[in-house]
């Protein structure tokens, strides 16, 4: 039985945020903005010529699906509300932080800004057309979140991250409150199907790009059940379209993560689980769920390496939000350094040799990492 003083503890806990999220994102451009530009910059021809780290920084697009109903057709704002829809499609003009010169976030001043929503009349085919061969970066909201939020959220990782294809996002029906949390998850399941066809429709397209996936807390439930489906009907097919995947902050139960992984076999590519053994958002999520452990504050990571995921512990890290639930967008700020340690792979160099952290890492090593947020070490568990 839940004790209703442990939930308002939790909800206490969770009631306040120190800095929005896209305030946080734009401290992470600033330490991240000018790492991708030293690397990946590309010239645009205009009148005046301009830098971008990012693809969406020089073309402020979003690619949208979501089963949110429309308000006024997805003209107006807030374009797509709270209420349950059947799966719609939009093109979401942006405003950059910026608008001249380098149009990073840490270097404009202001926010992200939708500008206009398109809604469109096509099949996802053409949505996912729209990429050409450029690779899609796919990011699936969490719990109370907004349309608008999902969007901003998903182009400012986007940018930070220096992500150089197209940007999409899949939003679910929210209601955004604090004390929606049954609801969020009853709507979150009851929008599976319509993601697991927009996970379809790339598979389908003749385009040889990939898509990565960024799935932020319960956003991760949907993702999982999807993909699951996808590999099941795809096979080895589905490792070539579908590049890396990212549950950050997992509101999973852990034992039904295990089971979904044990299904999968081990993976051709490992998954990411972001995690943080401080999240208070996932302490009240545990709490509502009977004291099942959420995976993204786990302390069992042995198994989940020995499944094939890679773990990436932030716990050290100092979040600059109340909840410590979004410490995983920090890891867009240093995305081109942690992409080269983990394309390089774990080598005898990086491995553990104190006895704690290997008997905490079990069958895994515990990575010492030459590379810090706010200051604190990012530890990586991976498999060996």
């Amino acid at each position: 039985m839940i004790r209703q003083g442990s939930i308002t503890q939790g909800l206490a806990r969770v009631s306040r945020r120190e800095i929005s999220r896209r305030a946080l994102l734009r401290a992470v451009g600033a330490s991240g903005g000018a790492l991708a530009l030293g690397g990946c910059a590309s010239l645009v021809a205009s009148e005046t010529a301009q830098f971008y780290s990012s693809r969406i920084a020089a073309n402020p697009t979003v690619l949208a699906a979501t089963t949110r109903k429309p308000v006024s057709g997805g003209r107006a704002k807030p374009w797509y509300g709270a209420d349950r829809g059947a799966l719609s499609l939009a093109r979401v003009r942006l405003t950059p932080p910026n608008t001249g010169g380098f149009s990073f976030a840490s270097i404009g001043q202001g926010e992200w800004a939708i500008q206009q929503v398109e809604p469109m009349r096509g099949q996802l085919g053409e949505l996912i057309a729209e990429a050409q061969e450029r690779s899609i970066l796919l990011y699936i909201h969490g719990f109370r979140y907004t349309f608008e939020e999902a969007v901003l959220d998903a182009a400012q990782i986007s940018d930070s991250a220096g992500f150089h294809g197209d940007t999409m996002m899949f939003s679910w029906p929210s209601k955004a409150g604090l004390f929606d949390y049954v609801s969020d998850r009853e709507s979150a399941m009851w929008s599976r199907d319509a993601f697991e066809r927009v996970l379809d429709a790339v598979m389908l397209s003749p385009a040889r790009s990939r898509v990565h996936l960024v799935a932020h807390s319960m956003g991760t439930m949907i993702t999982l059940e999807a993909l699951r489906q996808i590999y099941a009907r795809y096979g080895d097919a589905a490792a070539d379209k579908i590049g890396a995947v990212v549950f950050a902050s997992p509101d999973i139960d852990i034992d039904v993560f295990k089971s979904q992984l044990r299904r999968f076999g081990k993976p051709q590519k490992p998954f990411y689980v972001v995690l943080s053994q401080d999240d208070r958002a996932l302490f009240l999520s545990t709490t509502i769920a009977g004291g099942v452990t959420r995976v993204g504050d786990s302390r069992d990571t042995a198994e989940l390496t020995a499944l094939g995921a890679t773990v990436i512990d932030l716990t050290d890290v100092k979040a600059t939000d109340a909840t410590n639930h979004d410490k995983f967008v920090q890891l867009a700020s240093v995305a081109p350094e942690l992409r080269g340690i983990l394309a390089r792979g774990i080598t005898a160099n990086h491995r553990a040799t104190d006895a704690s952290e290997r008997a905490v890492s079990g069958v895994g090593s515990i990575v010492a990492l030459p590379l810090t947020l706010l200051g604190a070490p990012v530890r990586i568990i991976a498999n060996q």
